[in-house]
C-alpha cells in the first residue's frame, strides 16, 4: 500500500489509516516534494510533476504494481499516475478527490475547505498547522491553483486497474453531485460513502477505509 497525502498536508495526517492497514499489508506514505520531511524545491509542482517524482520514488524502492490510495489532491495525483503509468497500479483509491468542476477556483475551493474545518475533528488541527507552516503558504497556494486547473475527469476515464472511491457523507469539499460524478467516470469503480465523515474521511475513518480497502483487494469466490 501506498498512501499518498493532500495539498497543504504530509504523511503526518494518515498515520491512522497506515496503522490500521499496517496490520494486513506493507505500508509507505511517502511526503510529496516541499511537504513534510522532503525538501523544498523552489517552485511549487503540478500534478504531472508529482505524478512523475511518485513514480520515480516506486522506481527507487523497486515498488510496484502498488495500491494506490490519494486523499483529496493526493488523488488527483494518484489518478494521473494510474492512467499514465497502468504498470505501476494494481488496484486504486480516491478518498475524496479533488476538485469538483462547479467550484473549481480558488475561491471555490478554500470556501468550501472553511466548511470542512468546522465539520472536522479538532484533534487535527496541530498537525494540519504544523504541515502548513511547513510547506510555507505560497506554496500551498500554488498546489491550490495547480489542483483548480487539473481536469482529473480527463485521467479518470482512462484508469484500468480495480478501484474504490471513498467519501466521507458530511463532506462539504466533495459534495453529492461530484461525488456521483466520479462515480460514473472511473470503469466499474466500487463506491464506499462513510456516515458521519467530512473530507478527511482517511484520518477520521480509518477503520473503516482499511476494510474497503482489503475488500477490494480481496479475491472474489472462485476468481
Amino acid at each position: 500500500m501506498v498512501l499518498v497525502h493532500g495539498l497543504a498536508v504530509s504523511h503526518r495526517y494518515l498515520t491512522p489509516l497506515a496503522l490500521t492497514l499496517s496490520a494486513t499489508h506493507p505500508v509507505y506514505v511517502p511526503d510529496l516534494p516541499g511537504f513534510g520531511l522532503t525538501e523544498r524545491p523552489g517552485t511549487a509542482y503540478d500534478v504531472s510533476r508529482h505524478a512523475a517524482h511518485l513514480a520515480a520514488w516506486l522506481a527507487a524502492y523497486r515498488l510496484g504494481p502498488v495500491c494506490l490510495l490519494g486523499h483529496s489532491f493526493g488523488a488527483e495525483v494518484a489518478a494521473r499516475l494510474a492512467a499514465d503509468r497502468p504498470d505501476l497500479v494494481h488496484a486504486l483509491v480516491l478518498a475524496g478527490p479533488t476538485s469538483d468542476p462547479a467550484a473549481r477556483s480558488r475561491l471555490g475551493q478554500f470556501g468550501r475547505w472553511l466548511v470542512d474545518t468546522l465539520r472536522e475533528a479538532p484533534l487535527q488541527a496541530p498537525i494540519l498547522l504544523r504541515d502548513v507552516r511547513d510547506a510555507r503558504p505560497w506554496r500551498v497556494y500554488a498546489s491550490l491553483t495547480h489542483s483548480v486547473r487539473n481536469a482529473i475527469e480527463a485521467d479518470l476515464v482512462q484508469v484500468t486497474a480495480p478501484t474504490l472511491v471513498v467519501f466521507g457523507d458530511r463532506d462539504p469539499v466533495v459534495p453529492p453531485a461530484w461525488r456521483r460524478q466520479v462515480a460514473r467516470l472511473v470503469p466499474a469503480a466500487r463506491t464506499v460513502t462513510v456516515p458521519a465523515a467530512a473530507h478527511n474521511v482517511a484520518t477520521t475513518a480509518p477503520a473503516q477505509v482499511a476494510d474497503a480497502i482489503r475488500a477490494l483487494l480481496t479475491p472474489a469466490p472462485g476468481g
